[in-house]
């Protein structure tokens, strides 16, 4: 199998869940190319064109640390490479981390629909994620019964009337792209600054204002979800709750949030059935769940991630659970020679 991955830049990429999924295929024995949003050409009588970087076949490592530092070592220079001949392109850049580019923010997705075009196994589907852009607006489709109350808007006083009709005086006030825990405000009854806030991010763009949940002080839950389905091996599923850091309400990994085990609830399996129809209607191969108690916070359809601290917590990588499931996707689009569309089989098992 050649599969491609799709990442914000190579040469600045960080050790995390592509890495790992890079060097669990190639220790499967796969040929594994590694590109940056920036590096598609387009032709008008060919092929797209990628500039991609690849390891030597005799390279061999079980650390997806190593396999990253082979693929960004200075010596090793870019192949240019015929998309059309790849089996599987892999979209895993994340566009709320493209700072100053602008250009780079949907390029991954856009030329994946070209590629896709072209009968290349592209996940998750381009189409999907051309839709499901800002992940915080596809939220908002699935149903209100698992989600807090919420609005989206640039204006002020529908953002003050919100936060007056809640019962505990709270809300948390998000940009609507963005990531990361970056720009995410508790705003409580003392807060003297909230005007100033909201001019703040209306100045970036929309704004999400939420319902606070108490039970979000103690961090929350992310759950992995491949073909519509938690990914469990070894009796162990992949979930893993993030626990904020000390005097912060954001559970993220990148404001200081540790990571800690949790067992799939009864609200989670309920969150979980009532969002899997349509991620596999859509063709969402690998999602991310948020979850605080008995709603879903936020939903992470463009890279997800998190999988790097599964060690941390006694989880097994389960990077072969995500190769496998691809492997036999390829293998039911060469079976099938063309009577699946790309949505279909992104999420068949």
């Amino acid at each position: 199998m050649k599969i491609c991955f799709v990442l914000n830049d190579v040469a600045t990429e960080k050790d995390g869940t592509s890495s790992a999924l890079m060097a669990m295929a190639n220790q499967r024995g796969h040929e594994v190319y590694a590109m940056g949003v920036g590096d598609f050409t387009f032709h008008h009588d060919e092929p797209i064109s990628i500039n991609a970087y690849t390891v030597p076949k005799s390279f061999k490592s079980k650390s997806p640390k190593k396999f990253l530092e082979a693929l960004q070592d200075k010596k090793n220079k870019s192949k240019k490479i015929d998309s059309s001949k790849l089996d599987v392109l892999f979209i895993r850049n994340n566009p709320t981390e493209e700072e100053g580019r602008q250009w780079a923010e949907q390029a991954g997705v856009a030329f994946g629909r070209m590629i896709q075009q072209q009968e290349v196994l592209v996940l998750n589907d381009a189409y999907a994620l051309s839709h499901a852009f800002i992940d915080k607006l596809y939220f908002e489709e699935l149903p209100q019964q698992i989600k807090p109350a919420s609005i989206i808007t640039r204006d002020k006083d529908q953002i003050l009337d919100f936060w007056a009709n809640q019962k505990n005086k709270k809300m948390v006030l998000k940009p609507l792209e963005g990531s990361g825990g970056q720009d995410v405000y508790l705003i409580d009854e003392h807060e003297k600054n909230v005007n100033q806030i909201i001019t703040h991010l209306s100045s970036q763009g929309y704004v999400i204002a939420q319902e606070y949940l108490p039970a979000g002080k103690d961090g929350d839950v992310r759950v992995l979800l491949v073909n519509g389905k938690v990914m469990e091996q070894d009796g162990k599923k992949a979930i893993i709750r993030r626990r904020s850091g000390e005097g912060e309400f954001r559970s993220n990994f990148s404001v200081g949030a540790t990571a800690d085990s949790s067992d799939l609830t009864p609200a989670m399996q309920r969150i979980i059935d009532l969002t899997a129809p349509k991620l596999i209607r859509d063709g969402l191969f690998f999602v991310g769940l948020d979850i605080v108690d008995d709603k879903l916070i936020e939903i992470n359809v463009l890279s997800p991630g998190g999988m790097e601290r599964f060690k941390d917590i006694g989880l097994p990588a389960f990077t072969d659970y995500i190769i496998e499931a691809i492997e036999r996707k390829v293998e039911f689009k060469e079976i099938y020679k063309g009577q699946l569309s790309n949505r279909t089989l992104a999420t068949m098992d």
